[in-house]
C-alpha cells in the first residue's frame, strides 16, 4: 500500500507540510524523513488489537469486584459501558477515515480543535499509555508466576514478578522494533488462543448455568443492591472498554482504513461487550455476589476451578497471561504511533518521528515508548497509575465527539471521509457527555494525578511548542 500526500489546508486556513491522502494499491515508501509508516495491518490485525487491548481486565480482573458492587446486574453495568464505547467508536471511525494517520485522538483532536487541546491530549495519552503498559506488564508477571506455581513450580526469594515482567516487556519492545508486520502476527495468534480458551470456557459454563448439567441452584436477584448500583458499577468497569482507540492510534498502519478502521473499531466494541456479558452471567451463576466479591481479583480463576479443577484453573490462569501479553504488546505498539505522531508535528523532537529504513519502524518513538514502561515496571506500585490512564483516556474520547461536531460544523475542503456517521449530533453529544460524567465516579486521587498530567503538557506546549502553529505545522 502507498500514502500520497498533498498540500492542503487545516480548519484556520493553514497550510500544512502534508495533507494525507487516502492509501491506494502499491508499495509503500519509507522515507528518510520518517514521513510514512508501511500500511501492514489488515482488518483482522485491527480487530485483534482493539480486542487483544480490551479483553484483559474485563474478565479476569473485574467479575469478582463488579459483581460485589451490582450483583448479577454487573453484566448490566458492562453493557451500558459498551454502549458508550460505541458512541465514541462511531465518531473517532469517522474521523480515522477521513485522517487515516498514526495518532489517532491527538491527530483528530489537533486538526479540529486547535494545537493547544491536540497538545495535551497527545502528550497525555503518551503518558497515559505507558502507565497502562506497565500495569499490563506487572499483570504478566503475575500471571505468569501463578501459572508457574500452580503448575508445581517453586520459587525462591526472587522479585519473580518484576523480574518475568521486565523481562518479557524488552522482548516485546524489540519485537516491535523489528517490525509492525511481527508484532501483529504475535496479536493475532494470541488473541485467537485467548478466545478459543474464553469460549470453550463460557461455553462448558453457559450450559451449566442453563441447567444443562452441573448441580441447580437457585438463582440470585437480578438487582440485589439497586438499579443505581448497576450505572456507578459502570463507571468501574468501562477502563474495560478503553482498547479500541489503539486502532485509530495506528491508523498509519491500516490497509484499506476507509473500510478497515470502523469495521476493527466497532467489532472489537461488540465481540469484547458479549464476552464481557457473557462471563459475568456464567461467574453469577457459579458462585454467588457475596463468594465472588471474596474472591477479589481472581475470581475468574475460582469459577474455572470449580468447573475444572486444576486443570480449568491452569486453562484459565493461561488465558489470563495470554490476555496481558496482548494488552501490552497492544499498548507498546499504540503508544509508539502517540509519540511518532505529536513529534511529527514538532510537540517532542523530530528525531522521535524517524522511521528505520529496513524494519520500517519508529524506532525512536518505539524506544520512547518501551523505555519508560520498562522503568515504571522496576517500580511495580503502577495501578492507581493505570486508573489514571483511564481518566486521561476519557477526556480524549469526550474531546474526539467534540472533534466530530466541529468537523461537521465547518467542513473543510480536505476533510472526505469514507464513513459517517448517522445523527451524528446526537450520537457526539451523548459519547461526549457520557466520557466526561465517567470521570466524575472515579476516586479523587486519580482525578487529581490526571488533571496535574494535563496541566504540565499544557505547559510543556506552552514552553517548547507555542510556535508550531507559526511554523505552518498545524
Amino acid at each position: 500500500m502507498s500514502t500520497e500526500t498533498r498540500e492542503g489546508t487545516n480548519r484556520d486556513g493553514e497550510s500544512p507540510e502534508q495533507v494525507a491522502l487516502p492509501a491506494t494499491e502499491g508499495e509503500t515508501t519509507v522515507t528518510e524523513e520518517g514521513s510514512e509508516l508501511e500500511r501492514s495491518i489488515g482488518l483482522v490485525g485491527g480487530i485483534a488489537i482493539g480486542v487483544g487491548t480490551m479483553i484483559g481486565a474485563g474478565i479476569f480482573v473485574f467479575p469478582g469486584l463488579a459483581a460485589g458492587r451490582a450483583g448479577p446486574a454487573a453484566a448490566g453495568s458492562f453493557a451500558i459501558g459498551a454502549v458508550i464505547a460505541l458512541l465514541v467508536a462511531l465518531p473517532a471511525s469517522e474521523l480515522a477515515t477521513a485522517m487515516p494517520e498514526s495518532g489517532g485522538g491527538y491527530y483528530f483532536v489537533s486538526r479540529a480543535l486547535g494545537a493547544l487541546p491536540g497538545a495535551v491530549v497527545g502528550l497525555s495519552i503518551w503518558l497515559g499509555l505507558v502507565f497502562a503498559t506497565a500495569f499490563y506488564l506487572v499483570s504478566f508477571g503475575s500471571y505468569a508466576a501463578a501459572l508457574l506455581t500452580e503448575a508445581g513450580v517453586a520459587f525462591g526469594g526472587a522479585p519473580v514478578v518484576e523480574v518475568l515482567a521486565l523481562g518479557f516487556g524488552g522482548l516485546l519492545t524489540a519485537l516491535n522494533l523489528l517490525g509492525t508486520e511481527n508484532a501483529t502476527t504475535l496479536q493475532n495468534y494470541v488473541v485467537g488462543l485467548l478466545l478459543t480458551i474464553l469460549v470453550l470456557f463460557l461455553g462448558y459454563g453457559g450450559l451449566d448455568a442453563l441447567g444443562v448439567f452441573g448441580a441447580e441452584r437457585t438463582p440470585e436477584r437480578f438487582m440485589p443492591f439497586g438499579p443505581l448500583s448497576m450505572v456507578t458499577t459502570a463507571a468501574l468497569v468501562f477502563t474495560s472498554y478503553l482498547g479500541f482507540a489503539q486502532v485509530a492510534t495506528v491508523a498509519g498502519d491500516i490497509e484499506n482504513p476507509g473500510r478497515n478502521l470502523p469495521l476493527a473499531m466497532i467489532g472489537s466494541v461488540a465481540i469484547v461487550a458479549v464476552l464481557y456479558v457473557a462471563t459475568i452471567f456464567v461467574a453469577t451463576s457459579a458462585f454467588g455476589s457475596d463468594s465472588l466479591s471474596a474472591f477479589g481479583e481472581t475470581a475468574i480463576v475460582e469459577v474455572a476451578r470449580a468447573f475444572g479443577g486444576g486443570v480449568g484453573a491452569l486453562a484459565i490462569l493461561l488465558g489470563g497471561l495470554l490476555a496481558t501479553v496482548s494488552s501490552a504488546n497492544a499498548s507498546i505498539l499504540s503508544t509508539s504511533r502517540a509519540v511518532f505522531a505529536v513529534s511529527k508535528d514538532a510537540l517532542l523532537p523530530r528525531t522521535a518521528s524517524r522511521v528505520n529504513l529496513r524494519y520500517g519502524t519508529p524506532h525512536v518513538a518505539l524506544s520512547m515508548a518501551g523505555g519508560p514502561v520498562l522503568a515504571l515496571v522496576a517500580l511495580g506500585e503502577v495501578e492507581v497509575l493505570a486508573e489514571v490512564a483511564s481518566f486521561l483516556h476519557l477526556v480524549m474520547y469526550g474531546l474526539i465527539c467534540v472533534a466530530l461536531l466541529a468537523m461537521r460544523r465547518d467542513e473543510p475542503e480536505w476533510y472526505d471521509p469514507e464513513f459517517r456517521v448517522p445523527a451524528h449530533r446526537l450520537v457526539a453529544g451523548l459519547g461526549a457527555t457520557a466520557s466526561f460524567g465517567l470521570i466524575a465516579f472515579m476516586q479523587r486521587e486519580s482525578q487529581v494525578v490526571g488533571g496535574a498530567i494535563m496541566l504540565a503538557t499544557a505547559g510543556w506546549y506552552k514552553y517548547y511548542a507555542a510556535d508550531v502553529q507559526l511554523k505552518g505545522v498545524l
